[in-house]
């Protein structure tokens, strides 16, 4: 049996990929408690500074595997307790909030559907790169569900503005990926064959970052997207800047621009 989840390891990389492509890599229990495992260990992770997170075959994830959910309350007389379902709910949501606490930057590659929690793993990354084939919706509303689920009412808006976001969850009607650029879901758009290629001058130039300063920098760009204040940020960013300056890889970063060169980190 093949696994849910394909991790491999680059030089401080890690490209993952949800490998369940006959199912659309679909959202099924073993998947999901992979990808919890894989991102609570990147916690306290200092080998892993950058993440590249794609789907098996033509699509990225089509979001909750409904046939295998639905096989598995068959045999059920009754439909699950409140309890039971806030557990299971609550096992996917936790998949965002450990992408939005892991210190790494996260690059999502989307192909073909990002739908429903799919979508939510997408919004959940820092930068995404798709192509032209990709189609991403909130599809919880077509199911007898509410339009916001697992982070996607928090992540939208702030992405595309409250107007698209009100149009994307009230409808869960598809956006394709040319709107997706023009209203700044995505980075880029690429042809099918080139999504791979056109993230690594994102992972080049984050690598390129000193570790430390990779790491603040998105801890601080979550703080402020929700700070109450300029000084709040500022706060943030003045205590960051410090903190980094004190570092062997402020004075390796300092000496590398001066000699024209890519900084060497060490690694911790």
């Amino acid at each position: 049996m093949s696994q849910p989840l394909l991790i491999e390891h680059d030089d401080g990389v890690d490209r993952v990929t949800l490998n369940r492509p006959d199912s659309l890599n679909a959202l099924d229990p073993a998947l999901i408690d992979a990808l919890n495992v894989y991102f609570q260990g990147l916690q306290r992770n200092r080998d892993t500074r950058v993440v590249v997170l794609k789907g098996a075959g033509k699509n990225f994830c089509a979001g909750l595997d409904l046939k295998a959910a639905m096989a598995r309350r068959a045999g059920q007389q009754e439909p699950p307790g409140v309890t039971e379902s806030l557990d299971s709910q609550r096992r996917i949501a936790d998949i965002v909030m450990l992408m939005r606490r892991c210190p790494q930057p996260i690059i999502s590659l989307v192909q073909g559907a990002a739908a429903g929690g799919g979508f939510a793993l997408a919004l959940a990354s820092d930068i995404r790169i798709a192509t032209k084939s990709a189609r991403m919706n909130c599809a919880f509303i077509k199911l007898g569900l509410g339009g916001c689920d697992i982070g996607t009412s928090y992540f939208l808006p702030r992405l595309v503005g409250v107007s698209v976001a009100s149009e994307l969850i009230l409808t869960g009607r598809f956006i394709g990926a040319e709107r997706a650029l023009a209203v700044g879901l995505v980075s880029e758009v690429v042809e099918e064959d080139k999504l791979d290629a056109a993230a690594e001058p994102y992972v080049e130039a984050m690598m390129t970052a000193s570790p430390v300063g990779l790491r603040l920098s998105k801890e601080c760009l979550n703080m402020s997207v929700d700070a109450g204040s300029l000084e709040a940020v500022i706060a943030m960013e003045d205590r960051n800047q410090v903190l980094c300056s004190r570092s062997e890889e402020f004075s390796e970063g300092i000496r590398a621009f001066l000699e024209k060169r890519k900084p060497v980190y060490i690694k911790r």
